[in-house]
């Protein structure tokens, strides 16, 4: 492991984030970051944040030519859920789950 950046708490459902970290795993961080650019979901913007800010941490080593980075582990884990009610029929009221994740992403680097 080269570099790595861990995301806690952030506001997207862990399942629909698994969407988007299973477009990219394993790919070159380049050509993720492209990805990423034109996918169409909410949880794109919050991995290409964190997938920056994990090359940006390889950076900082001397050793690395960040050319040769790619995504050797990336995962989403659930995260606390925030509790909220909602109004319903009959004067009931309904439970929200308000769903966060924790998104960790490693890199590594290896010849292309």
């Amino acid at each position: 492991m080269i570099a790595q950046a861990r995301g806690r708490f952030l506001r997207v459902a862990p399942r629909k984030a698994r969407l988007v970290v299973d477009l990219i795993r394993g790919k070159y961080t380049d050509e993720a970051l492209s990805l990423l650019r034109f996918t169409p979901k909410n949880a794109a913007k919050t991995v290409e944040a964190l997938l920056k800010s994990a090359i940006s941490n390889a950076e900082q080593r001397d050793d690395v030519n960040v050319d040769n980075l790619y995504i050797s582990k990336i995962s989403v884990d659930g995260g606390p859920s925030l509790k909220r009610f909602r109004a319903a029929p009959m004067g009931r009221a309904v439970r929200v789950l308000k769903r966060t994740s924790h998104i960790t992403i490693e890199l590594d680097e290896k010849e292309r």
